[in-house]
């Protein structure tokens, strides 16, 4: 069976158990091309794939097709957001987000379920976790603490059954297939943004004019030249951390739209969540 053939069936099987599922590359980044020219901003208004996490579907014949349309597919994502939740527990580099989290265990007083729970190639974990319906919760990356990454509105999680350029994400050998458990109460706490002192904004702006500057942030990071990428998505990220403290941009829709575009760029989505929550870091302490 090659990569392709796998990724497709574990998808189906995912999509099976109720998941949304979409194809992704051997860089874990999605393999269907956007429709679009360079400097887009449709996340799949056009009806066409191509549209990373928002092509993520719970119909199989269109899983299929997606497939179809990504020949070089190894792997698949599993949209978050709704009512699952993903924490990234890393491993590698000097970094152990297990430690870490098991620290936030403590000092904050849950216990982490025995959930369904992917191994990655590089050490680390996946736990896949439920959430309280009408709840947001926003992607972070090492906001939580060193290692830990969280995957929530507009993120995915490598799902089991991938191969990426590292190996193989497999099921927790002692685990196994075992149900998504419920969030711990304070851990979930921690997952949502903090309540901030909102300045009083200068005026107020139709959500039409904060999408159209949503757009040209994200503008921004689409048209960066090889060798910017990363600094104009700094850039962009603190200008919209600034609309956020407005009250003017929602934050989950900031970090899910400016993820997304860094990632058409060539940046892992933890790359890009970094810089993004390192934009938003230095303006909290600005």
């Amino acid at each position: 069976m090659t990569p392709w053939e796998k990724a497709l069936r574990s998808a189906l099987y995912a999509i099976e158990q109720g998941y949304k599922a979409f194809p992704l590359s051997i860089n874990k980044t999605p393999s269907v091309r956007s429709p679009h020219d360079k400097g887009h901003s449709c996340r799949g208004q056009c009806g066409k794939p191509g549209h990373g996490v928002h092509d993520a579907t719970t119909d199989p014949a269109y899983a299929r097709h997606l497939f179809d349309l990504s020949p070089r597919a190894t792997g698949y994502g599993i949209a978050c957001g709704g009512r699952m939740v993903g924490l990234d527990l890393d491993r590698k580099n000097g970094v152990n987000g297990v430690e870490t989290v098991n620290q936030l265990a403590a000092k904050h007083g849950f216990q982490l379920p025995q959930t369904m729970t992917i191994c990655t190639p590089s050490g680390g974990f996946h736990l896949w976790l439920s959430i309280p319906d009408g709840v947001t919760v926003p992607n972070s990356a090492g906001r939580l603490g060193l290692g830990i990454d969280v995957r929530g509105t507009g993120g995915y999680l490598v799902g089991p059954g991938s191969t990426g350029k590292a190996g193989e994400y497999t099921l927790h050998p002692k685990l196994g297939e075992v149900d998504v458990q419920p969030t711990p109460a304070q851990l979930l706490k921690l997952m949502l943004p903090k309540p901030a002192t909102r300045r009083i904004p200068r005026a107020d702006p139709s959500p039409v004019t904060a999408s159209k500057a949503l757009d040209g942030l994200v503008r921004v990071v689409l048209n960066a030249p090889e060798g910017t990428r990363n600094d104009r998505l700094y850039w962009a990220a603190a200008k919209a951390w600034a609309h956020v403290d407005d009250g003017h941009m929602g934050a989950a829709e900031v970090e899910a739209a400016l993820v997304e575009a860094a990632t058409r760029q060539g940046l892992t989505a933890g790359e890009a969540m970094r810089t993004v929550a390192s934009a938003r870091r230095a303006g909290v302490t600005a």
